[in-house]
């Protein structure tokens, strides 16, 4: 995982809002395959501008060009993301098991650290109703497993943020796996500015313009007062992803500024200059530590057109 990454993605916590459509049961087992669009069909559908989404460090300034959207692909730059299984039966506590590949099809097993951890995995379901952010181990062969809640059936995406150490800049790839079990999708919840994880509430301050760098505030309180004694969580007192409603283009943020270096409070404010590359509307997730425990704060956003 990059450094910071500009909501150039958010490729990314981190856009036109709307409603996933009403939902339908139907009965994922024997699972199939869902339909899917290229990007290029998304971006014609909702006509937003296309681009890739990318972590991304700090920008003061507007882009002529959109940022790349990532974690659309299982393959890129000759690394592969290989889930060991794609399909699964519900479960609490389902364990996850992959390989990152590179070129020679063999198993990387060296990774550079970023914000404490050689690798990142995000788990979604595709309707954006679920969110997980887990930290996998890896075996010495280079097979890295990790227990995520499977609970609700239907289809996931899967995201593996990292940076192989021969490299200079990080990945996100992306790939799906399904839960058998009645499926019934829910609808995208409405565009907001307030998160509620009781006794906690997330305050959003500003917004997205598509290809122009966004600065974000989200406050935090607890039974309405602010929270001016947050954790550090991974080397930053907040993380946040983007993900684009459709495609799930991949956004990973991090903060300005970071705990201990002289300048940056511990709340109730935090900050983020946040890039998403095309119009449309995107789910945001603030991932937030407090009394030991980490949290996270779910926004609808939409972006507009620059």
């Amino acid at each position: 995982m990059n450094a910071i990454v500009k909501v150039g993605v958010f490729a990314g916590a981190v856009v036109a809002l709307g409603g996933l459509g009403s939902a339908v049961g139907a009965s994922v087992g024997p699972i199939e395959e869902p339909e899917r669009r290229t990007h290029q069909e998304h971006e014609a559908a909702s006509g937003g501008h296309g681009g890739q989404a990318g972590h991304g460090g700090h920008a003061g300034h507007d882009t002529k060009k959109a940022p790349e959207a990532t974690g659309l692909n299982v393959s890129e730059a000759g690394y592969t993301l290989d889930l060991v299984e794609d399909r699964y039966e519900s479960a609490a506590a389902a364990t996850l098991r992959f390989r990152i590949l590179g070129a020679d099809r063999e198993p990387v097993t060296r990774f550079e650290t970023a914000h404490g951890k050689k690798l990142h995995l995000i788990v979604v379901r595709r309707d954006l109703s679920t969110f997980q952010h887990v930290h996998p181990v890896m075996a010495a062969d280079g097979t890295w497993s990790v227990d995520a809640d499977l609970t609700e059936a239907g289809t996931y995406r899967v995201f593996a943020d990292f940076q192989p150490a021969t490299e200079d800049e990080g990945l996100t790839l992306g790939q799906d796996l399904f839960v058998a079990g009645p499926y019934e999708p829910q609808a995208l919840a409405p565009a907001a500015t307030t998160s509620t994880i009781s006794p906690y509430q997330v305050d959003l301050d500003g917004h997205l313009v598509a290809g122009k760098t966004s600065r974000l505030t989200l406050t935090v309180t607890k039974d309405g007062e602010p929270v001016t004694d947050l954790e550090p969580y991974l080397e930053a007192y907040g993380h946040l992803v983007a993900l684009r409603d459709g495609d799930l283009a991949y956004l990973h943020v991090h903060p300005e500024g970071a705990p201990g270096d002289g300048r940056t409070e511990p709340g109730p404010e935090i900050t983020f200059s946040a890039e998403v590359p095309s119009a449309g509307t995107y789910r945001l997730f603030l991932d937030f530590q407090h009394a030991g425990e980490v949290r996270t704060a779910a926004f609808t956003a939409v972006a507009e057109a620059h």
